[in-house]
Formats: structure tokens, sequence, C-alpha cells
């Protein structure tokens, strides 16, 4: 019989510029917010001797935490360095990596994907005084054209939605073991994150529920691995059920804690546990497709990007983008004085920035926030 082994992952997001404007628009919210963050990590340490699960944080929301005004202005509710202290001494916390500006990666020019990448490592190690392993797609978008970057940059494991992945000579895929995938000559660890149970997490759940569906799932694709690797992985900070203050009607009170109480007890088989950790033990051997897709965002499946990309104003806003980054690139190529490479980089923080998948996501309201940066951006590279 195979051990069952659990990788919960949480995704950690805010825009730029959101936790100020939270403070400053709807104190309650960002108490509930920032409560979140704060939550993970206490619990983490409550459970150390059995818990292990992954957070990951984009790189602008890391920033938003050095922010010496963000911190005095949410002291009141979480003592933000302490926080990630916490998390620097949590080692059953595993810190996955994305994009600095947690940007669509298949919707923005190759050219800037790199750098949204080492930006994105380099501010989680100066944070958390580690190097990320394990890579988490923004909104889980993803293309195999991204792997060779992916690879320069350190990482080794890509966490992909299971939906997306199929087997080169067809069939089901088992959905509760690591694979290979390759592009071109370079080849990297794909994690399956089973969207079903993941959107259960998202919404609200309990462990007997949580312990019945897995053995139900797995009873569906019966395997002769040693092990089976049970991810599930959703937003950190999102719906009533993460910001809960109540804590013992949330995530972490309702459906964490009693499951970390039956694992410390032995009252379940399933064994917490980090991908890296499950990866040394239990390394892939049998290789997978992907296709380019997302995870499912209401009514949208992930298939098509739709959320980001299905208006036409979408489309403009990712074309403008296109072309302002090309703008870059060809004066990069340039000689510059020191003033122009001064607005150089300056332009190129908009350029980045511009590229929050936010922006996109919430279609009209907030296409405007990619062309005032853009706009500046441009005025910057004349």
């Amino acid at each position: 019989m195979s051990k069952i082994y659990y990788a919960l992952g949480l995704h950690m997001h805010q825009p730029p510029d959101n936790l100020k404007l939270l403070i400053e628009s709807n104190e309650w919210e960002a108490q509930q917010i920032i409560k979140c963050y704060e939550r993970a990590v206490r619990y983490a340490h409550l459970y150390k001797d059995v818990a292990c699960f992954h957070v990951g944080f984009s790189g602008i929301l890391l920033r938003q935490f050095k922010d010496k005004d963000i911190i005095d202005r949410y002291r009141k509710f979480v003592d933000i360095p302490k926080m990630l202290d916490s998390y620097r001494k949590a080692k059953n916390i595993e810190i996955i990596g994305m994009g600095f500006y947690h940007p669509i990666f298949p919707l923005i020019p190759k050219e800037d994907w790199e750098e949204q990448l080492i930006r994105g490592r380099a501010i989680v190690e100066e944070i958390f005084g580690q190097k990320p392993k394990g890579f988490w797609p923004s909104e889980m978008a993803f293309c195999v054209e991204m792997i060779p970057t992916l690879k320069k940059v350190g990482y080794e494991y890509v966490v992909i939605d299971h939906v997306h992945m199929f087997k080169p000579q067809g069939g089901n895929i088992d959905c509760f073991k690591p694979y290979k995938i390759s592009y071109g000559k370079e080849e990297m660890i794909v994690i399956p994150r089973n969207r079903d149970l993941s959107n259960a997490q998202e919404s609200g759940l309990d462990p007997n529920w949580f312990i019945n569906e897995v053995n139900h799932k797995m009873a569906n694709f019966p395997s002769q691995e040693k092990a089976r690797l049970v991810t599930t992985w959703s937003d950190g900070e999102n719906g009533g059920w993460f910001r809960q203050m109540d804590e013992a009607s949330g995530f972490f009170g309702h459906f964490f804690a009693p499951l970390m109480d039956m694992v410390r007890n032995a009252h379940t088989e399933i064994t917490p546990i980090k991908i890296s950790d499950f990866l040394k033990k239990f390394p892939p051997q049998e290789d997978i497709n992907v296709r380019t897709g997302a995870w499912n965002v209401g009514s949208t499946s992930g298939f098509d990007f739709s959320q980001w990309n299905g208006l036409e104003s979408q489309k403009k806003a990712i074309n403008e983008l296109f072309k302002t980054s090309k703008l870059y690139w060809d004066k990069k190529n340039k000689k510059l004085s020191k003033p122009q490479e001064e607005k150089l980089r300056q332009a190129r923080e908009l350029i980045l920035d511009a590229e929050t998948s936010c922006y996109l996501f919430w279609g009209e309201a907030w296409l405007s926030k990619i062309y005032d940066k853009l706009n500046s951006a441009k005025e910057l590279l004349k």
C-alpha cells in the first residue's frame, strides 16, 4: 500500500500600493488581510512537530512589508518585522518563489521574464534567508517555453494545475505524483496541484471530508508507487474562509488544526511534507506534457486566459505593453548618458509594474493603471 504525503500550499499577493490603499479606505478589510499572513506562520509554529506547508509571496507584497509607513500603520494589528522573522525561523515552511510583480508570464514579453523571476527570487532570499527551490506561476498561468528561464535563474520544480497535464502517449494521468517535463534541452520537475481538492481548500472543508475525498480519488487511480503526493494550493488571504476573524470557523481553526491534531495522534495515514523533501525521497521517473493554461477563476476554466485577455480592451492593453517593452529594449541596446540611464531605469520599473496580473484581472475597472504606467514609461523613453 502506498504511503500518502500531503503538500499544502498558500499563495499570497497584493498589487502595488494595495496595503496602503486598504488601510486608508477599509481598515476592517486591511486587518482581516494582514492577519492572514500572521496566522499562517503562527499555526506553523503551533504544529512544528507535525505540520509542513508552503507559502509563496509575490515580490511586490514583500516590498510593501518592508515599507516603514506600512509597518507603522499596521502595527496595531500585526508586527510585520516580527512576523517575517517568525517565517524565517519556521523550518516547516517552504517558501515558494514567483515573479516579482505577479505577472501572467504567457501574456507578457519573453524578454521580461528573466528580470521578473530574478527579482522575485532575490527579495525572497533577502527577507527569508532561503533560495526558493519551487516556483508558483502567478494565477497558475504556465507555458512550457518558461522552462529554460526558470532553470536558468535556479528553480528546480514548478507547480501546475493538474488539468493541464497529459501523457505523451495518451490516457489518464496519475495526479498524485511528480513528473518530468522538457523543453528543448532543459528538463524540470512538475508538481500536479489537484484542482478539485484545491477548490475545496479555497471555499471550505473539514478534515474528515478531506481524508475521505483523498482516499476516494486515489482509489480511482490505483498505483504501484511507494508514495503518493496530494498537493493542494489556493490563495491564503482571499475569501471569508481565510479572512475569518473567528479562527475556530476559518481555514486554520476548522480544518488545519484538527487535521494536524489527527496527524499528531496518528489518527490518519496522511503525512504532511515539504515538496523538496518528497523529491529527495521519491524523484520523478515519468515524463509528462503540459498545455498552456491557468487556474479556474469564477466561471472560467483557465484554458484560454479569458479572465485576463477575454475582452478586446484587455487585448489592446497587452499589445500596448508589448510595444512599450520593445521601446525599452531598443533603447537599452544603445549608448546612453547617465541621466538617460536613470530615465531608462525608471521606465523599466514602470513597465514591470504594468505587468501586474491584477490590472488585467479586474478588466475595465483597473486597465487604466496599465496605461498610466506605460504612458509615464514612454515619456521617459523619449
